[in-house]
């Protein structure tokens, strides 16, 4: 291997690297007995972060506009437990919250399909500790929605 070769693995990431080494890894999902694309299909990256941010913008908004009257150094914190009610309320009753019904994503629970409160309530936890969704499988998983026993997937 040349030096191009170990520059062009290392930043294509590790998944590529280990399909050019021959390892078929299959599509995200496909161990979960989802489809590869369409309905039902784990959601990217880009819509899943796009929904965050609608999400956590309307937490701001009303935290702001609501409950601190405009005073800004309280207003993220009390963002942060709006978002956290939200995330409880809306995902565990009806398995979305505005900003992912905006890009057309739901939260399921695995086996079931139905997330309950309880998972709703862990899911939501590990959400605002901010590090869980960063670590994700091989499946596009964060750590938050493994725990949980839970997927995010296309409408």
């Amino acid at each position: 291997m040349d030096n191009r070769q170990a520059i062009g693995s290392w930043l294509s990431g590790p998944r590529a690297a280990m399909e050019e080494a021959g390892a078929d890894l299959g599509y995200r999902g496909e161990q979960l007995g989802l489809p590869e694309q369409g309905p039902g299909s784990i959601a990217r990256p880009g819509r899943r972060l796009g929904a965050l941010a609608v999400d956590w913008g309307l937490c701001v908004l009303i935290a702001y506009g609501l409950i601190t009257h405009g005073y800004e150094p309280a207003t993220s914190n009390w963002a942060l437990l709006v978002f956290f009610a939200l995330g409880i309320l809306t995902v565990g009753t009806i398995g979305f919250t505005p900003g992912k019904r905006l890009f057309g994503l739901r939260v399921v629970a695995l086996g079931t399909g139905r997330v309950s409160p309880l998972r709703a309530v862990l899911r939501t936890l590990l959400l605002c500790l901010a590090i869980p969704p960063l670590v994700w499988d091989r499946d596009g998983r964060g750590l938050h929605d493994r725990m949980a026993g839970t997927v995010e997937v296309r409408t």
